[in-house]
């Protein structure tokens, strides 16, 4: 007589954050504004306003837009807050920087926003081997996140999860 398998993990009170559920999934576009420098490192105020007029910003529709300039040209502050007022009506998220910073600046908008109370008094795993580029940090910032709400929290798969906390 054969025994029948029984899957425990799925049988149990056992919930599984993933942040790869959570990872981007808008096209991420690279912006380098040293295109609209006077010979990409000087910024003239009213050529720069008149090539961001041209700019057809529809292009960036649902996209995430990486601000950047690959040039050593001295900004002042304002040049990409302005173009951000251009893109803010069609892109989907914009940053200032590189595309970790993107991600960083995603997960943790995303992570400030989610409803944390299914994992009330319960085992949560924070899945370990992502097939995507997970920062590190946002698994500090997810862990602070759960310890509030969770029973206890392990990290890793079902099957070989390590203990990170227990409500005591």
């Amino acid at each position: 007589m054969e025994k029948e398998i029984v899957n425990k993990v799925a049988n149990s009170k056992l919930e599984v954050f993933d942040l790869e559920d959570f990872f981007p999934k808008e096209e991420i576009v690279i912006l380098d504004i040293s295109n609209w420098l006077f010979e990409g490192f000087i910024l003239k105020e009213k050529e720069f306003r008149d090539n961001l007029n041209k700019e057809d910003w529809s292009t960036y529709k649902d996209k995430g837009v990486i601000l950047f300039c690959s040039t050593d040209a001295i900004l002042p502050a304002w040049a990409y807050i302005l173009i951000t007022t251009y893109l803010q009506p069609f892109a989907k998220q914009i940053v200032h920087g590189d595309s970790q910073e993107y991600i960083l600046f995603h997960y943790q908008r995303v992570l400030e926003t989610l409803n944390y109370s299914i994992y009330k008094d319960k085992p949560v795993i924070l899945k370990g081997c992502s097939k995507k580029a997970v920062p590190q940090s946002i698994y500090t910032l997810a862990i602070q996140k759960l310890m509030p709400v969770a029973k206890s929290v392990m990290f890793g798969e079902a099957c070989s999860a390590v203990p990170l906390y227990k409500r005591k």
